[in-house]
């Protein structure tokens, strides 16, 4: 592993993960990657809810979703990397979960996906679709994925 993309979400279960990651990252000599990505809904419903508590002309913009979720990523390595001796930069996108994972693997010349995943049906998974399905059939290398 020479650099390690790690999908960081809002869970104690991603929070584990990324230490994880970081302590393989760091034993290797490896380089971290962390993203957040915000989906379209998300991103949708926190405009909405932005906008009716400011005044009609405020907005919430992409760039600033996708600022947002930069700083997240941020805010997660600060608090689960701290103590390890492991370089990593963080990164933030708004869109399809699985296609952003996949396009920032490729983007920083990914070789190892660390993310996580909610156990659904098969069913589930052909009703909604799965973004970690779609990251572990697409991408071209090792992921590993713990479930909530």
């Amino acid at each position: 592993m020479g650099r390690a993309l790690v999908v960081v979400e809002p869970t104690e279960t991603a929070k584990e993960l990324a230490y994880e990651a970081g302590t393989i990252a760091e034993g290797v000599g490896a380089d971290m990657i962390l993203t957040h990505i915000t989906t379209e809904q998300e991103y949708g419903a926190r405009r909405d809810a932005m906008e009716s508590l400011m005044s009609s002309s405020a907005s919430y913009t992409v760039g600033e979703a996708e600022e947002g979720a930069t700083q997240f990523a941020r805010d997660i390595g600060d608090e689960v990397l701290s103590e390890l001796d492991v370089e990593y930069e963080v990164t933030g996108f708004l869109g399809n979960k699985a296609e952003k994972i996949l396009d920032a693997a490729e983007e920083y010349d990914c070789d190892h996906v660390f993310l996580t995943g909610r156990q659904r049906s098969p069913t589930g998974k052909a009703l909604f679709g799965d973004a970690t399905q779609g990251v572990i059939l697409d991408f071209e290398g090792p992921v590993t994925v713990l479930t909530d």
